[in-house]
């Protein structure tokens, strides 16, 4: 069952890379502000947070879970599946890539201005990670949370990576649950 959520997504605003064909040579990209009505607004969106790129879990499991699946979360109403970690839009970029992720979108929270706002930004010093987002999954729909699977015991160095209700096969039955 997820956790209780009526609150709204932080307002902030995204610093992410697009591709522009304008810009010559080996990085053709541009800067672009992407703001949380962007995202949001009008939309069914999932959000599958995560500590961080590279990381073991995160790149075995959480985030390919949902690229496999990411088609019958279309079928189920979704309108997009974001990514978020507490990386640089270039390390978001890069990781996607070497994953071969081509349907969730990578969302960088560099700052970790989104994050902090949604009261999930904890340390990882144990681990040489430094602040870093919890693991969580949640569904938006038009700005407002309306699912939040947070992983257990929310806590700075916590000793554990937990991983069992933020997974796509929670959040797809979640939904199918709520499309009988």
């Amino acid at each position: 069952m997820p956790q209780s959520a009526t609150a709204t997504v932080p307002n902030v605003v995204f610093k992410t890379r697009v591709r522009d064909e304008r810009v010559e040579g080996p990085n053709p990209f541009r800067w672009q502000d992407v703001g949380t009505d962007d995202i949001f607004r009008g939309r069914k969106v999932i959000v599958l947070a995560l500590p961080g790129a590279f990381t073991p879990t995160c790149s075995s499991t959480h985030l390919p879970g949902y690229e496999a699946r990411y088609d019958e979360f279309k079928a189920l109403g979704v309108d997009e599946i974001y990514c978020l970690s507490v990386n640089d839009a270039f390390t978001m970029f890069q990781w996607g890539r070497q994953l071969g992720i081509q349907k969730v979108k990578m969302l960088p929270d560099g700052s970790a201005d989104f994050t902090r706002r949604m009261g999930m930004l904890v340390r990882k010093d144990n681990l040489g990670f430094g602040a870093r987002s919890w693991r969580y999954s949640m569904l938006v729909e038009d700005g407002a949370i309306t699912a939040l699977f947070a992983e257990p015991g929310i806590s700075d160095n916590c000793p554990a990576d937990p991983f069992e209700v933020s997974d796509a096969d929670t959040m797809l039955n979640h939904l199918k649950t709520r499309a009988n």
